[in-house]
């Protein structure tokens, strides 16, 4: 089983959520830049669970420990091998899963594909858990990117059908991004936050869970990073995003809504900016024509489903038994993925856009 992507960064996510240690390695970043750990440590802590009432309780803390690749803190040209060594496993709650596999997650295919003797605790490697070293990778690529003037913020757009402020797809800043990574909450709109809130604890209480959407923006990028059809930033990003656990679709630009216009109210026009530089008055393309960057603010929103386990009677199998059956699933689990997503949404726009560009550049 391999979870690898990329193809001038090159990473391998390995490890279990359950087992002794999860981590990545890392091929082909850039010699001898160096790593601030503490704004990585940060960026982790965004993503790590059991920091508030919203997630779920289990306790890492997600310490990145480099065991390769580094010296003195600047990468050295061999392979960045980095690990989190779990230290909050509760395998005992997934006993039942061997035979009772969870609607909604991947019990039941991951048996049939790898066998009986695939381990479901925890999810295994198909896991949320496997999300924390892909910030590893993205949390440094993400450092190498705003070294070169481009930066990469996301929020919460949507929790079960409440909204926040969208980005200002035109004129979005890098201060409104960086400021948006201080709040421990993730939204535009303070009030919408609040709501969202109450949504979870609502969902919480009640042994049930929501779902929602996470808005990314890239702003700094060069005109003409990508290219037509497979090579598009759309198709590179997208394969990223959809290795993120949860997510379900994704759009850029305007998107869905995108087909409720008019080509005349769907096309941006060019103009000439102060500095003689080719803009456009709107960006429902999302900042991509052709699958080719613009300059203008790269747009995209990924949608989040429900988190399967929740604590209600649902119906399942008994694969051993080849009956139908019930099941109550125990253990500690998040009513909402969608606030701890956003850093590791973040962190597939990171690793796709440095690929992309150091490919650019060789």
């Amino acid at each position: 089983m391999e979870s690898s992507t990329g193809e001038n960064i090159k990473i391998t996510i390995f490890g279990e959520s359950h087992s002794p240690e999860i981590g990545v390695t890392i091929d082909g970043f850039p010699v001898g830049f160096e790593i601030d750990e503490e704004r990585l440590a940060a960026f982790m802590a965004r993503r790590a669970p059991g920091r508030d009432k919203f997630s779920t309780q289990r306790k890492e803390v997600d310490k990145v420990v480099f065991l390769s690749g580094l010296t003195d803190s600047k990468t050295d040209g061999t392979t960045i091998r980095a690990v989190i060594y779990n230290s909050n496993q509760r395998s005992k709650d997934y006993s039942e899963l061997r035979d009772k596999p969870r609607p909604g997650h991947a019990d039941y295919t991951a048996r049939m594909k790898y066998g009986e003797e695939y381990d479901v605790s925890g999810g295994g490697h198909f896991s949320g858990r496997l999300t924390a070293p892909l910030c590893i990778a993205g949390g440094i690529c993400m450092q190498w990117l705003e070294s070169k003037g481009i930066t990469i913020g996301a929020h919460i757009a949507s929790i079960h059908g409440i909204n926040d402020k969208k980005f200002d797809s035109v004129n979005i800043t890098a201060e409104e991004l960086t400021a948006l990574k201080e709040k421990p909450f993730t939204c535009i709109d303070d009030g919408a936050a609040e709501k969202m809130k109450a949504e979870i604890l609502a969902a919480k209480d009640d042994c049930d869970s929501v779902g929602g959407t996470a808005e990314c923006a890239v702003i700094g990028l060069p005109t003409g990073l990508g290219g037509p059809m497979f090579s598009g930033i759309e198709s590179k990003i997208s394969l990223n995003v959809f290795g993120i656990p949860a997510v379900k679709a994704i759009e850029f630009g305007a998107g869905f809504e995108s087909t409720r216009l008019f080509g005349s109210e769907n096309n941006d026009e060019f103009y000439f900016d102060e500095n003689g530089n080719v803009k456009t008055r709107t960006n429902n393309c999302g900042g991509i024509l052709g699958g080719i960057s613009n300059a203008m603010p790269l747009i995209f929103t990924a949608a989040f489903k429900p988190t399967p386990s929740i604590y209600k009677t649902q119906n399942t199998v008994s694969l051993e038994n080849k009956e139908n059956t019930t099941l109550n699933i125990v253990g500690r689990h998040d009513p909402c993925i969608v606030q701890r997503a956003v850093p590791v949404v973040e962190a597939a726009a990171a690793l796709t856009i440095a690929d992309m560009m150091i490919g650019e550049n060789k």
